[in-house]
Protein backbone atom coordinates (compact mmCIF):
# COMPACT_ATOMS: atom_id res chain seq x y z
CA UNK A 1 0.00 0.00 0.00
CA UNK A 2 1.28 3.31 -0.50
CA UNK A 3 2.53 5.93 1.85
CA UNK A 4 1.34 8.95 0.09
CA UNK A 5 -1.55 9.71 -2.40
CA UNK A 6 0.70 11.88 -4.67
CA UNK A 7 4.67 11.36 -3.79
CA UNK A 8 5.83 13.50 -6.96
CA UNK A 9 4.28 16.87 -5.20
CA UNK A 10 3.79 15.82 -1.67
CA UNK A 11 7.76 14.88 -1.39
CA UNK A 12 9.29 17.03 -4.05
CA UNK A 13 12.49 18.73 -2.87
CA UNK A 14 12.10 22.43 -1.95
CA UNK A 15 14.08 23.99 -5.24
CA UNK A 16 12.26 22.09 -7.87
CA UNK A 17 8.98 23.03 -5.68
CA UNK A 18 9.80 26.53 -6.00
CA UNK A 19 10.87 26.38 -9.91
CA UNK A 20 7.08 24.65 -10.37
CA UNK A 21 5.54 27.30 -8.11
CA UNK A 22 7.03 30.38 -10.23
CA UNK A 23 5.72 28.76 -13.73
CA UNK A 24 2.26 28.70 -12.43
CA UNK A 25 2.20 31.88 -10.73
CA UNK A 26 2.60 33.68 -13.73
CA UNK A 27 0.50 31.65 -15.81
CA UNK A 28 -1.92 32.52 -13.42
CA UNK A 29 -1.03 36.44 -13.30
CA UNK A 30 -1.23 36.06 -17.08
CA UNK A 31 -4.84 34.41 -17.07
CA UNK A 32 -6.15 36.65 -14.49
CA UNK A 33 -5.10 39.87 -16.08
CA UNK A 34 -6.58 38.55 -19.45
CA UNK A 35 -9.48 37.84 -18.03
CA UNK A 36 -10.90 39.26 -15.07
CA UNK A 37 -10.90 43.34 -15.19
CA UNK A 38 -10.80 43.68 -11.31
CA UNK A 39 -7.38 42.21 -11.69
CA UNK A 40 -6.38 43.47 -15.04
CA UNK A 41 -7.07 47.51 -13.60
CA UNK A 42 -5.27 46.15 -9.86
CA UNK A 43 -2.09 44.79 -11.73
CA UNK A 44 -2.08 47.83 -14.55
CA UNK A 45 -2.44 50.31 -11.14
CA UNK A 46 0.78 48.59 -10.02
CA UNK A 47 2.59 48.11 -13.10
CA UNK A 48 3.24 45.02 -12.67
CA UNK A 49 2.38 41.90 -14.74
CA UNK A 50 3.70 38.14 -15.88
CA UNK A 51 7.12 39.12 -16.99
CA UNK A 52 7.93 40.78 -13.98
CA UNK A 53 7.77 38.30 -11.55
CA UNK A 54 11.51 37.02 -11.99
CA UNK A 55 11.64 34.83 -8.17
CA UNK A 56 8.83 34.24 -6.09
CA UNK A 57 9.54 36.87 -3.98
CA UNK A 58 8.36 39.07 -6.33
CA UNK A 59 4.81 37.92 -5.29
CA UNK A 60 4.72 40.69 -2.26
CA UNK A 61 4.73 43.36 -5.78
CA UNK A 62 0.56 41.94 -6.39
CA UNK A 63 -2.34 43.15 -5.04
CA UNK A 64 -3.36 42.25 -1.96
CA UNK A 65 -7.18 40.53 -2.23
CA UNK A 66 -9.64 40.94 0.61
CA UNK A 67 -12.90 39.26 1.24
CA UNK A 68 -14.80 42.58 0.50
CA UNK A 69 -13.45 42.57 -3.33
CA UNK A 70 -15.16 39.33 -3.64
CA UNK A 71 -18.49 40.55 -2.26
CA UNK A 72 -18.08 43.73 -4.27
CA UNK A 73 -17.87 41.86 -7.27
CA UNK A 74 -20.64 39.47 -6.37
CA UNK A 75 -21.82 36.84 -7.66
CA UNK A 76 -19.31 36.19 -10.86
CA UNK A 77 -17.15 39.21 -11.09
CA UNK A 78 -14.15 37.74 -10.40
CA UNK A 79 -15.06 34.90 -12.32
CA UNK A 80 -12.26 34.26 -15.59
CA UNK A 81 -14.52 31.55 -17.36
CA UNK A 82 -17.82 32.14 -19.10
CA UNK A 83 -20.07 30.59 -17.00
CA UNK A 84 -21.33 28.03 -19.65
CA UNK A 85 -17.66 26.66 -18.61
CA UNK A 86 -18.54 25.94 -15.08
CA UNK A 87 -18.96 22.21 -13.89
CA UNK A 88 -20.34 23.64 -10.56
CA UNK A 89 -20.71 26.70 -7.77
CA UNK A 90 -20.48 26.51 -4.26
CA UNK A 91 -21.10 29.61 -1.70
CA UNK A 92 -20.30 30.59 1.94
CA UNK A 93 -23.47 31.15 4.41
CA UNK A 94 -23.18 34.62 3.91
CA UNK A 95 -24.28 35.30 7.02
CA UNK A 96 -22.33 38.53 7.27
CA UNK A 97 -23.90 39.40 3.94
CA UNK A 98 -23.77 38.66 0.67
CA UNK A 99 -22.07 35.05 -0.19
CA UNK A 100 -19.08 34.29 -1.06
CA UNK A 101 -19.01 32.23 -4.21
CA UNK A 102 -16.42 29.51 -5.84
CA UNK A 103 -17.07 28.82 -9.14
CA UNK A 104 -15.28 25.43 -10.74
CA UNK A 105 -14.64 24.40 -14.05
CA UNK A 106 -14.38 20.58 -14.38
CA UNK A 107 -10.80 20.55 -13.97
CA UNK A 108 -10.68 22.85 -10.59
CA UNK A 109 -13.09 20.36 -9.26
CA UNK A 110 -10.47 17.79 -10.56
CA UNK A 111 -7.78 19.41 -8.49
CA UNK A 112 -9.68 19.61 -5.34
CA UNK A 113 -10.31 16.08 -5.48
CA UNK A 114 -6.94 15.51 -5.56
CA UNK A 115 -5.88 17.69 -2.73
CA UNK A 116 -8.17 16.46 -0.33
CA UNK A 117 -7.88 12.97 -1.29
CA UNK A 118 -4.16 13.82 -0.25
CA UNK A 119 -5.98 14.56 2.74
CA UNK A 120 -7.71 12.00 3.80
CA UNK A 121 -4.47 9.21 3.07
CA UNK A 122 -2.24 11.07 4.85
CA UNK A 123 -4.92 10.39 7.81
CA UNK A 124 -5.50 7.17 7.09
CA UNK A 125 -8.78 6.47 4.90
CA UNK A 126 -8.28 3.90 2.76
CA UNK A 127 -9.67 1.85 -0.01
CA UNK A 128 -11.33 -0.66 2.58
CA UNK A 129 -13.25 2.05 4.67
CA UNK A 130 -16.92 3.18 5.41
CA UNK A 131 -16.51 6.80 5.44
CA UNK A 132 -19.80 9.01 7.61
CA UNK A 133 -19.85 12.06 6.08
CA UNK A 134 -21.68 14.18 8.84
CA UNK A 135 -21.05 17.55 6.84
CA UNK A 136 -23.33 19.73 5.52
CA UNK A 137 -24.06 18.55 1.69
CA UNK A 138 -25.20 21.72 -0.47
CA UNK A 139 -23.57 24.90 -1.24
CA UNK A 140 -21.26 24.28 1.89
CA UNK A 141 -17.75 23.30 0.57
CA UNK A 142 -17.18 20.90 3.32
CA UNK A 143 -19.53 17.37 2.62
CA UNK A 144 -19.10 17.25 -1.32
CA UNK A 145 -15.28 18.40 -1.00
CA UNK A 146 -14.94 15.05 1.26
CA UNK A 147 -17.20 13.14 -0.52
CA UNK A 148 -15.28 13.49 -3.90
CA UNK A 149 -12.31 12.59 -2.48
CA UNK A 150 -13.23 9.66 -0.44
CA UNK A 151 -14.93 8.15 -3.55
CA UNK A 152 -11.56 8.77 -5.45
CA UNK A 153 -9.64 6.88 -3.04
CA UNK A 154 -12.69 4.03 -3.10
CA UNK A 155 -13.91 4.16 0.29
CA UNK A 156 -17.87 3.75 0.71
CA UNK A 157 -19.05 6.66 1.54
CA UNK A 158 -22.62 6.81 4.01
CA UNK A 159 -23.70 10.78 3.02
CA UNK A 160 -25.25 11.11 6.43
CA UNK A 161 -24.56 14.89 6.67
CA UNK A 162 -26.01 17.39 9.55
CA UNK A 163 -28.41 16.50 12.32
CA UNK A 164 -30.33 13.66 13.85
CA UNK A 165 -27.79 13.01 15.63
CA UNK A 166 -29.36 10.13 17.11
CA UNK A 167 -29.19 8.26 13.66
CA UNK A 168 -26.25 9.55 13.25
CA UNK A 169 -25.12 7.34 15.88
CA UNK A 170 -27.18 4.07 15.00
CA UNK A 171 -25.16 4.91 11.49
CA UNK A 172 -22.23 4.59 13.19
CA UNK A 173 -23.62 1.24 15.01
CA UNK A 174 -25.15 -0.88 12.30
CA UNK A 175 -23.14 0.40 9.18
CA UNK A 176 -19.33 -0.01 10.75
CA UNK A 177 -18.26 3.27 10.14
CA UNK A 178 -14.73 3.29 10.18
CA UNK A 179 -14.16 6.65 9.56
CA UNK A 180 -16.09 9.79 10.82
CA UNK A 181 -16.61 13.57 8.88
CA UNK A 182 -17.29 15.91 10.35
CA UNK A 183 -17.26 19.79 12.25
CA UNK A 184 -14.92 19.46 15.70
CA UNK A 185 -18.16 20.97 17.76
CA UNK A 186 -20.48 17.96 15.87
CA UNK A 187 -18.15 15.65 16.67
CA UNK A 188 -18.71 16.10 20.30
CA UNK A 189 -22.35 16.58 20.16
CA UNK A 190 -22.29 12.93 17.86
CA UNK A 191 -19.67 11.30 21.17
CA UNK A 192 -22.33 12.81 23.76
CA UNK A 193 -25.27 11.99 22.17
CA UNK A 194 -24.45 8.15 21.99
CA UNK A 195 -23.68 8.54 25.94
CA UNK A 196 -27.27 8.85 26.28
CA UNK A 197 -27.97 6.27 24.36
CA UNK A 198 -25.89 3.75 26.07
CA UNK A 199 -23.65 3.12 23.03
CA UNK A 200 -19.70 2.96 23.77
CA UNK A 201 -18.59 4.76 20.28
CA UNK A 202 -15.00 3.62 21.66
CA UNK A 203 -15.85 -0.40 21.00
CA UNK A 204 -17.16 0.61 17.55
CA UNK A 205 -14.92 0.03 14.63
CA UNK A 206 -14.57 3.60 14.21
CA UNK A 207 -11.04 4.53 14.25
CA UNK A 208 -10.59 7.98 12.38
CA UNK A 209 -11.77 10.86 11.93
CA UNK A 210 -11.02 13.86 9.79
CA UNK A 211 -12.72 17.44 10.85
CA UNK A 212 -12.59 21.14 9.66
CA UNK A 213 -15.03 24.05 8.74
CA UNK A 214 -13.76 25.83 12.69
CA UNK A 215 -11.09 26.49 14.24
CA UNK A 216 -10.16 23.97 16.73
CA UNK A 217 -7.29 23.88 19.91
CA UNK A 218 -5.64 21.15 20.68
CA UNK A 219 -7.09 20.30 23.66
CA UNK A 220 -10.77 19.57 21.67
CA UNK A 221 -8.62 17.26 19.55
CA UNK A 222 -7.67 15.29 22.43
CA UNK A 223 -11.06 15.89 23.78
CA UNK A 224 -12.58 14.16 20.59
CA UNK A 225 -10.11 11.32 20.55
CA UNK A 226 -10.76 9.87 24.05
CA UNK A 227 -13.98 10.15 23.82
CA UNK A 228 -14.59 8.18 20.48
CA UNK A 229 -11.45 6.07 20.78
CA UNK A 230 -10.16 7.59 17.48
CA UNK A 231 -7.38 9.53 15.94
CA UNK A 232 -8.30 13.28 15.15
CA UNK A 233 -6.96 14.90 12.11
CA UNK A 234 -7.96 18.09 10.11
CA UNK A 235 -8.27 19.61 6.86
CA UNK A 236 -8.31 23.55 6.71
CA UNK A 237 -9.49 25.41 3.79
CA UNK A 238 -11.89 28.06 2.65
CA UNK A 239 -14.31 28.94 0.05
CA UNK A 240 -12.05 31.06 -1.65
CA UNK A 241 -9.66 29.01 -2.20
CA UNK A 242 -11.02 25.41 -3.14
CA UNK A 243 -12.95 24.43 -0.06
CA UNK A 244 -11.06 21.79 2.42
CA UNK A 245 -7.46 20.39 1.22
CA UNK A 246 -5.74 23.59 1.32
CA UNK A 247 -3.58 21.71 4.17
CA UNK A 248 -3.55 18.92 6.23
CA UNK A 249 -2.68 17.01 9.03
CA UNK A 250 -0.57 13.85 9.33
CA UNK A 251 0.64 10.99 11.14
CA UNK A 252 4.25 12.08 11.69
CA UNK A 253 5.30 14.43 14.15
CA UNK A 254 4.39 17.89 13.35
CA UNK A 255 1.67 19.45 14.86
CA UNK A 256 1.18 21.81 12.06
CA UNK A 257 -0.69 21.29 8.45
CA UNK A 258 1.31 20.30 5.26
CA UNK A 259 -0.19 23.07 2.51
CA UNK A 260 -0.62 21.65 -1.06
CA UNK A 261 1.85 24.70 -2.16
CA UNK A 262 1.59 22.56 -6.13
CA UNK A 263 -1.77 24.38 -5.68
CA UNK A 264 -1.25 26.95 -3.33
CA UNK A 265 1.23 29.51 -2.34
CA UNK A 266 1.04 30.54 1.04
CA UNK A 267 2.38 33.91 2.64
CA UNK A 268 2.43 35.10 6.34
CA UNK A 269 2.44 39.40 6.67
CA UNK A 270 1.71 41.87 8.94
CA UNK A 271 -1.76 42.21 9.26
CA UNK A 272 -1.46 45.98 10.44
CA UNK A 273 1.34 46.78 7.80
CA UNK A 274 0.25 44.09 5.11
CA UNK A 275 4.21 43.56 4.63
CA UNK A 276 5.80 40.13 4.34
CA UNK A 277 7.11 38.33 6.95
CA UNK A 278 9.77 34.98 7.26
CA UNK A 279 9.49 31.83 7.85
CA UNK A 280 8.95 31.01 12.04
CA UNK A 281 7.26 34.17 12.35
CA UNK A 282 3.55 34.95 12.97
CA UNK A 283 1.06 36.61 11.10
CA UNK A 284 -1.80 36.67 9.16
CA UNK A 285 -1.93 33.87 6.29
CA UNK A 286 -1.87 35.37 2.82
CA UNK A 287 -2.98 32.74 -0.16
CA UNK A 288 -2.76 32.90 -3.76
CA UNK A 289 -4.37 29.97 -5.77
CA UNK A 290 -1.39 28.73 -8.55
CA UNK A 291 -3.78 26.37 -10.67
CA UNK A 292 -7.73 27.31 -10.73
CA UNK A 293 -9.22 28.42 -14.02
CA UNK A 294 -12.25 29.82 -12.52
CA UNK A 295 -11.99 31.65 -9.98
CA UNK A 296 -7.56 31.95 -9.00
CA UNK A 297 -7.36 35.06 -6.45
CA UNK A 298 -4.09 37.09 -6.17
CA UNK A 299 -2.83 37.29 -2.15
CA UNK A 300 -5.97 36.49 -0.55
CA UNK A 301 -6.26 37.67 2.64
CA UNK A 302 -7.30 35.11 5.11
CA UNK A 303 -7.73 36.91 8.30
CA UNK A 304 -6.53 33.48 10.21
CA UNK A 305 -3.19 34.41 12.16
CA UNK A 306 -0.60 31.09 11.72
CA UNK A 307 3.07 30.82 10.92
CA UNK A 308 4.76 28.48 8.16
CA UNK A 309 7.80 26.54 9.13
CA UNK A 310 9.65 24.13 6.86
CA UNK A 311 10.38 21.96 10.08
CA UNK A 312 11.14 18.00 9.00
CA UNK A 313 8.37 15.75 9.80
CA UNK A 314 8.68 12.75 10.09
CA UNK A 315 5.97 11.96 7.39
CA UNK A 316 8.31 12.21 4.93
CA UNK A 317 6.25 15.42 3.15
CA UNK A 318 8.27 18.42 2.01
CA UNK A 319 5.47 20.60 2.15
CA UNK A 320 5.64 23.40 3.72
CA UNK A 321 3.55 23.64 7.52
CA UNK A 322 1.48 26.08 8.60
CA UNK A 323 0.68 25.86 12.35
CA UNK A 324 -2.47 24.98 14.12
CA UNK A 325 -4.17 28.59 13.28
CA UNK A 326 -4.42 31.09 16.52
CA UNK A 327 -7.71 32.67 15.39
CA UNK A 328 -8.89 35.12 12.95
CA UNK A 329 -7.26 38.80 13.10
CA UNK A 330 -10.77 40.10 13.44
CA UNK A 331 -11.87 38.07 16.05
CA UNK A 332 -9.14 39.45 18.06
CA UNK A 333 -10.29 40.47 21.22
CA UNK A 334 -8.77 43.53 22.83
CA UNK A 335 -9.96 42.93 27.16
CA UNK A 336 -8.34 45.23 29.48
CA UNK A 337 -5.51 46.28 27.07
CA UNK A 338 -4.91 42.62 26.12
CA UNK A 339 -4.83 41.00 22.89
CA UNK A 340 -7.18 37.79 23.31
CA UNK A 341 -8.00 34.87 20.78
CA UNK A 342 -11.16 32.69 21.76
CA UNK A 343 -8.69 29.60 21.34
CA UNK A 344 -6.56 30.99 24.38
CA UNK A 345 -9.33 31.33 26.92
CA UNK A 346 -10.29 27.83 25.03
CA UNK A 347 -7.36 26.04 25.66
CA UNK A 348 -7.47 26.97 29.21
CA UNK A 349 -11.08 26.05 30.24
CA UNK A 350 -10.70 22.43 28.46
CA UNK A 351 -7.71 22.01 30.49
CA UNK A 352 -10.03 21.53 33.88
CA UNK A 353 -11.01 18.59 34.59
CA UNK A 354 -14.56 19.65 36.22
CA UNK A 355 -15.61 21.11 33.00
CA UNK A 356 -17.45 19.86 30.07
CA UNK A 357 -16.22 21.23 26.58
CA UNK A 358 -19.33 23.55 25.94
CA UNK A 359 -18.84 26.78 26.53
CA UNK A 360 -19.81 30.30 25.48
CA UNK A 361 -17.77 33.81 25.53
CA UNK A 362 -20.00 37.03 25.85
CA UNK A 363 -18.32 40.19 24.99
CA UNK A 364 -20.07 43.41 26.65
CA UNK A 365 -19.01 47.15 27.36
CA UNK A 366 -18.71 48.54 30.80
CA UNK A 367 -17.81 51.60 30.57
CA UNK A 368 -15.19 52.84 27.71
CA UNK A 369 -13.47 48.97 28.14
CA UNK A 370 -14.95 46.00 26.67
CA UNK A 371 -15.45 42.91 29.71
CA UNK A 372 -15.55 39.04 28.82
CA UNK A 373 -17.22 36.62 30.66
CA UNK A 374 -17.28 32.62 30.04
CA UNK A 375 -20.19 30.35 30.40
CA UNK A 376 -19.21 26.81 30.43
CA UNK A 377 -21.02 23.63 31.62
CA UNK A 378 -20.16 21.30 34.80
CA UNK A 379 -19.94 18.18 34.69
CA UNK A 380 -22.99 16.51 36.13
CA UNK A 381 -21.21 15.61 39.05
CA UNK A 382 -19.86 18.71 40.04
CA UNK A 383 -23.25 20.20 39.26
CA UNK A 384 -24.17 17.87 41.80
CA UNK A 385 -22.20 19.07 44.86
CA UNK A 386 -23.94 22.57 44.73
CA UNK A 387 -23.42 26.58 44.31
CA UNK A 388 -20.18 26.02 46.74
CA UNK A 389 -18.55 24.04 44.74
CA UNK A 390 -19.58 25.48 41.42
CA UNK A 391 -18.28 28.82 42.67
CA UNK A 392 -14.96 27.63 43.86
CA UNK A 393 -13.83 25.42 40.08
CA UNK A 394 -15.33 29.10 38.99
CA UNK A 395 -12.26 31.12 40.68
CA UNK A 396 -10.17 28.80 40.15
CA UNK A 397 -11.06 28.83 36.28
CA UNK A 398 -10.23 32.69 36.49
CA UNK A 399 -7.42 32.41 38.20
CA UNK A 400 -5.85 30.51 35.65
CA UNK A 401 -6.60 32.47 32.89
CA UNK A 402 -5.51 35.35 35.10
CA UNK A 403 -2.37 34.05 35.41
CA UNK A 404 -1.87 32.87 31.89
CA UNK A 405 -3.22 35.21 29.96
CA UNK A 406 -3.17 38.61 32.29
CA UNK A 407 -7.08 39.35 31.93
CA UNK A 408 -9.82 38.91 34.38
CA UNK A 409 -12.45 37.15 32.90
CA UNK A 410 -16.16 36.35 35.00
CA UNK A 411 -16.52 33.07 35.01
CA UNK A 412 -19.83 30.42 35.52
CA UNK A 413 -20.44 27.45 35.88
CA UNK A 414 -23.73 26.42 34.04
CA UNK A 415 -26.17 23.34 34.20
CA UNK A 416 -24.86 20.55 32.33
CA UNK A 417 -26.67 20.15 28.17
CA UNK A 418 -27.94 24.35 28.45
CA UNK A 419 -25.53 25.68 26.45
CA UNK A 420 -27.28 24.93 22.30
CA UNK A 421 -25.54 22.07 20.72
CA UNK A 422 -23.56 22.50 17.21
CA UNK A 423 -24.72 20.27 14.10
CA UNK A 424 -22.42 22.76 11.97
CA UNK A 425 -19.90 25.70 12.94
CA UNK A 426 -20.04 26.34 16.58
CA UNK A 427 -20.96 30.09 17.81
CA UNK A 428 -19.12 30.11 20.79
CA UNK A 429 -18.23 34.25 20.91
CA UNK A 430 -21.42 36.10 21.33
CA UNK A 431 -20.49 40.29 21.05
CA UNK A 432 -23.45 41.87 22.88
CA UNK A 433 -21.68 45.36 22.93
Amino acid sequence: MKVYWDEKFETMPLEQMRVFQLDKLRQTVAWVKERIPFYRKALEEKSIGPDDLRSLDDIRHLPLTVKTDLRDNYPFGLCAVPLKDLARVHASSGTTGKPITGPYTAEDVDQWAECMARNLWAAGVRPDDIVQNALGHGLFTGGLGFHQAAVKIGAAVVPSATGATERQVNIMRDFGSTVLFATPSYALTIAEKAAEMGVDVRKLPLRVGVFGAEPWTREIKQEIEARLGIHAHEAYGLTEMMGPGVSFSCEGDTEGLHISEDHIYAEIIDPDSGEPLGLDQQGELVLTAIQRRAMPLLRYRTRDISTLTRKQCSCGRTLVVMERVLGRSDDMMIISGVNVFPSQIESILLDVPEVEPQYVLRIRKRGHLDTLSAEVEAKPEIWAQGQKKLDEVAKAVNGRIRGIIGINVGVTLVEPKTIARSEGKAKRVIDER
